[in-house]
């Protein structure tokens, strides 16, 4: 964007509540998934996010309700790793069923305690996990928490060190005055899904001016042609004028349809973006882009940008 893996789902060493088997999906232009084939998996998967729709349209969720939500699953995150059961004990509810394997409360802490003894045993073979992009809903009694999770492992394909993508969504129900996790889906990102955030992440970083992002995610050969001007420019000139440039305050991305053909991928859309020029006037534009993507060492990393500025 303008100044601005298929992947086999594979589980970290913690039940945070992963993973169901990969399905087979393709981007529509407004960023939702269509169905290839009419499989089982998938049908369950599009009822999972059925319930988050519904949850959405009847959801009362206030900002606390949902960083009191974040919160939980924090906790529920950090119980996981360090294999805290007792924490455990109050995290799940005694009726939990985690999908797809029907796995119940016992065995999910079972396995939490198990893997985090492990490694205790070998910390440097242990994977490291973030989540974001958190989308909550809830209604009084009930809530949907589905987030990206962040995988780095030193054990990727290979035996070298890698960093893959998982989603998950949690369903908790208040029991009590507490909220308790009562089910449990997810599954791994296919290259699809993987550029999909990784759009939104570049849209982020460019508010946030977060240098280091774009270090990472540009090739080094990475070359952008500029909507304004049609200058060329390369990965340490465009990373200059957008941390030094223009501030970009608010962005939002429509029309993205994703195409990906092996190692390389061709992302189109349109970046909606606000913000103040360098003399703090405010401007606002519409570019329809194209982003070039290029997977090296197993990591996707933007090789190049063009963007057209389109009419008021």
């Amino acid at each position: 964007m303008i100044n601005r893996q298929f992947f086999t789902a594979r589980e970290p060493r913690f039940p945070l509540p992963l993973l169901c088997p990969e399905t087979e999906y393709r981007c529509a232009g407004d960023g939702s998934k269509k169905m290839e084939e009419g499989s089982v998996k998938y049908l369950f998967g599009v009822l999972l996010i059925t319930v988050a729709a519904f949850g959405a349209a009847f959801g009362q969720c206030s900002d606390s309700d949902k960083k009191a939500l974040e919160a939980f699953d924090t906790a529920w995150g950090v119980a996981s790793v360090s294999g805290d059961r007792a924490a455990l004990m109050n995290i799940y509810a005694d009726d939990y069923i985690g999908m797809p394997a029907l796995q119940s409360k016992a065995a999910a802490i079972d396995g939490a305690v198990k893997a985090a003894e492990k490694d205790k045993a070998n910390p440097a073979g242990a994977d490291k996990v973030t989540h974001d992009n958190y989308v909550i809903t809830c209604t009084p009694n009930s809530a949907t928490i589905t987030h990206r999770n962040v995988i780095w492992t030193p054990n990727g394909e290979g035996g070298k060190p890698e960093t893959f993508y998982t989603r998950s969504v949690h369903f908790l129900e208040k029991r009590g005055g507490k909220w308790l996790a009562v089910s449990n889906a997810g599954g791994g990102l296919d290259d699809y899904g993987v550029l999909w955030y990784l759009e939104h992440d570049w849209n982020n970083a460019a508010i946030k001016r977060d240098k280091d992002w774009f270090t990472n995610h540009f090739a080094s050969d990475y070359t952008s042609v500029s909507s304004g001007t049609g200058a060329l420019s390369h990965k340490d000139d465009d990373i200059s004028e957008m941390i030094k440039g223009p501030v970009e305050d608010w962005n939002d991305l429509s029309d993205m349809n994703i195409r990906v053909d092996g190692n390389i991928a061709v992302v189109t859309g349109i970046n909606h973006v606000k913000g103040k020029d360098d003399k703090g006037v405010a401007y606002e534009r519409k570019i329809r882009f194209t982003d070039t993507w290029i997977k090296r060492d197993g990591r996707w990393q933007a090789w190049a940008t063009q963007g057209t500025r389109m009419p008021s």
